[in-house]
């Protein structure tokens, strides 16, 4: 499953297309909601019950992720790829026959389970590939991508409501159109599979002198080491605010445009805050092109400000003067939403920066978790509130005063964790042998494969003149 090195003339914009192929297909679980009413029809579920395959699968996204990552790097995009496809698809198979079959729970474990590993590893699975091919504009390669996840529900809800109209909302026909699924899906990634290739040492081009480069390390940590240190745990908080103030509106944008301005002269219709929703969507899309391409232009801890900072302020200006003024309400939820999708895209480019190119696929693996943390922080927080806003008389915009505060709160300590971020110490930088030939990947029956085995493996005999050879007294971590 090894991924052929690049003939020479090979071009590397080949592969952007590649990891999209992969993207665009996984990111039909943003499209999910259009099968609940049909279930819940067909099966007798309750809204809770049809969210399960859902909420597994987003689970599942953000546990693949962090325990393959070592994996990923390992085996190579290649394998990544045909995993995720494999288990992708597999899912909406079992799924097809859970319907068919009226038995919900292979839908929850088909989709939720199966199809959520594949998830988490097809998210992860070409953004090491990307870094190596394009380190004069990571930033802008790993946002190609990521864009293609927040992109596939563009494509997945109509596909999937016009198969629906086609085959009927039975339990047959949402059958029908999970086989429908998993097949079409197959291909698609099938061309990800067949496409990718990994870079000759000299064929990708240098990279060019960037901002903060204080920040940018030329050697390399493992993913082992990089959960040691500070700067790991910083931009997990930095990236779990960052996602809780987007997800706090996404989830709840619909009803939240609907009661700021209930009592004004100008209510919004149902139709037109299903357009607000679009247009969030879209803004998402945009920001992971958008602002991770301006990430390699003013760097990585300057965009997070940006984030971070801004957002605060967009939120402030909500709470303030939301329901004054519809365009000023929709211009800072775009902007929030943009800063959402950037977050997520210009998170790999920051941890290549930090942690250099070597297993950056597994350390972006592990970061996820803050995703897993955010999504279940964000809803909770907006709709708790609420409900409790609620309860205790008030209407409209007083619904959601006290969230909006905390969640410039929440901006304000990423702000301040991003600012802490400092280059990485030479203590977990792994040895200089090594270092040189991290863009050349490792066979997967190597003694280099083994991520955590290597983390802390001596050096080696060419680089003995100079470095000395640790004792065997000292501590492992010290050689």
């Amino acid at each position: 499953m090894t991924p052929p090195l690049a003939p020479v003339g090979w071009s590397r914009w080949l592969v952007p297309p590649a990891a999209l192929s992969v993207h665009l297909s996984i990111g039909q679980v943003y499209a999910w909601s259009v099968f609940k009413p049909p279930l819940e029809s067909a099966l007798g579920l309750s809204g809770t019950q049809s969210a399960l395959p859902f909420q597994l699968g987003i689970v599942m996204l953000g546990l693949s992720a962090a325990f393959g990552g070592t994996l990923v790097e390992r085996n190579g995009p290649r394998w990544a790829m045909t995993v995720a496809l494999v288990c992708f698809s597999s899912g909406f198979l079992l799924s097809a026959l859970g319907a068919a079959t009226e038995q919900f729970w292979l839908i929850v474990f088909g989709y939720g389970f199966v199809g959520g590993i594949g998830l988490g590893i097809g998210y992860i699975s070409p953004v090491s590939t990307l870094i190596k091919w394009f380190p004069d504009r990571p930033g802008m390669a790993t946002g190609i991508a990521i864009m293609g996840f927040g992109g596939g529900a563009l494509i997945a809800s109509p596909w999937s409501a016009q198969m629906l109209e086609s085959f009927g909302s039975t339990s047959d026909g949402i059958a029908k159109a999970f086989l429908v699924h998993g097949l079409v899906y197959a291909v698609f990634m099938l061309l990800g599979v067949l496409l990718i290739r990994v870079p000759r040492p000299d064929a990708a081009p240098k990279a060019k002198p960037a901002p903060e480069s204080a920040l940018i390390t030329t050697a390399q940590v493992s993913a082992k080491s990089a959960v040691r240190t500070p700067q790991f745990w910083l931009l997990w908080i930095v990236l779990c605010m960052n996602v809780t103030a987007g997800i706090g509106i996404l989830e709840k944008a619909a009803p939240m445009i609907t009661d700021f301005f209930a009592d004004t002269d100008t209510p919004v219709s149902v139709s037109a805050a299903a357009g607000f929703v679009a247009l969030l969507s879209a803004a998402n899309m945009a920001g992971r092109i958008g602002w991770s391409s301006t990430s390699d232009v003013i760097g990585r801890k300057n965009t997070y400000r940006l984030y971070l900072g801004v957002g605060a302020l967009m939120y402030l200006l909500i709470a303030q003067f939301g329901d004054a003024s519809k365009p000023l309400f929709i211009i800072c939820a775009l902007v929030i939403l943009s800063f959402y999708g950037g977050g997520f895209a210009t998170v790999p480019a920051y941890l290549k920066d930090l942690f250099g190119t070597y297993q950056v696929g597994a350390i972006h693996g592990r970061l996820l978790t803050a995703w897993s943390a955010a999504g279940v922080l964000g809803p909770l927080i907006v709709n708790r509130v609420a409900d409790s806003q609620e309860e205790a008389g008030k209407s409209g915009p007083g619904l959601y005063g006290l969230s909006l505060t905390i969640m410039i709160g929440l901006l304000v300590v990423g702000f301040v964790a991003n600012e802490l971020v400092r280059p990485v110490h030479p203590r977990h930088h792994r040895p200089a042998d090594t270092a040189a030939s991290a863009n050349i990947p490792a066979p997967a029956n190597s003694a280099d494969a083994d991520a955590d085995a290597d983390a802390n493996a001596p050096a080696s005999a060419n680089t003995a003149a100079t470095k000395p050879e640790a004792s065997p007294e000292e501590p492992k971590e010290a050689r």
